[in-house]
């Protein structure tokens, strides 16, 4: 590592709040109006379209291998037929104008300032870097074109930092031979994860044995519900989180070290308006 590469640290703290950017979009109302004006309307079938839409008319195997952490029989419910409502192409633009609605609400001037403009040419420098090889969703949405908008650029550019990193993610989790229930518990011993409602909810990995699967988990000690004493879930999931840092390095390297900081420092103050808005559900945050 050499003096202007960014350490681990610098790395994930500035994915997270460029992460949760992106992300907000898939709860926000103009998704759902969006995706419903489509004829979509369920909310787990506008998710799994607007997630997998990039990979063209998928089935729900490749949403299950790819999505990690959803249960495979709850995706079936919903895809292929989704499709026969929306097509693909449908459901990206429906996408974009939902990003671009949310971003405009949310952020007002700040849209179209000088500092979005700024963010979206960092993380787009930073995307040139992420490689296809292994990386599914993120080799999707890569081909894809980058909007005109410097909001929507920024939206796209964390789109693709958002899915390289998921992407490994996924061969980190694999590795650690945590399976999908045991991800979401490992993140959410850190506090940072889902809350346990969303976890044990129909849409886990583990379907309706969610609940007890849980509590043995805790019972082993991977979840405590302690702050001072998160079990060792918290330790397995660091262990997972620097093997993902080590395979999501490439995109933030080529920004180095400053610029990772002038991005992280942008991020977070686009995702503070964007939490103040009340942008994260509690069945997500556990926060009500």
């Amino acid at each position: 590592m050499t003096k202007t590469t960014p350490p681990s640290r610098a790395v994930r703290r500035c994915h997270r709040p460029v992460n949760l950017f992106h992300a907000a979009v898939y709860f926000s109302p103009e998704f759902g109006e969006e995706l419903g004006g489509l004829g979509v309307t369920d909310p787990y079938a506008a998710y799994f379209a607007g997630r997998a839409a990039a990979m063209g008319a998928v089935g729900p195997g490749v949403v299950a291998g790819t999505f990690y952490n959803f249960n495979h029989a709850l995706i079936a419910r919903h895809l292929p037929a989704v499709w026969d409502t929306a097509s693909p192409a449908d459901v990206l633009a429906a996408r974009l104008r939902a990003a671009d609605r949310f971003v405009r609400r949310v952020l007002g001037d700040a849209a179209g300032s000088a500092g979005m403009a700024e963010a979206a040419e960092l993380a787009l420098h930073a995307a040139e870097a992420c490689a296809r090889h292994a990386r599914p969703l993120y080799a999707a949405h890569a081909d894809l074109p980058v909007p005109d908008a410097p909001h929507l650029a920024y939206w796209h550019a964390a789109m693709l930092l958002r899915e390289h990193r998921g992407d490994v993610h996924m061969t980190a989790l694999l590795s650690a031979g945590l399976d999908p229930l045991e991800s979401l518990v490992s993140h959410t011993a850190t506090g940072e994860g889902a809350h346990r409602t969303g976890c044990c909810s129909p849409g886990a990995g583990s379907g309706p044995t969610g609940t007890p699967r849980w509590s043995a988990c805790a019972s082993a000690g991977w979840w405590t519900g302690r702050a001072r004493s998160p079990g060792r879930g918290a330790a397995l999931r660091e262990e997972v989180e620097e093997h993902t840092d080590r395979l999501d390095a490439a995109p933030y390297a080529r920004l180095g070290a400053a610029r990772v900081e002038r991005l992280t420092e942008l991020a977070e103050g686009f995702l503070a308006a964007v939490a103040a808005a009340g942008a994260f559900p509690s069945r997500v945050t556990g926060r009500r």
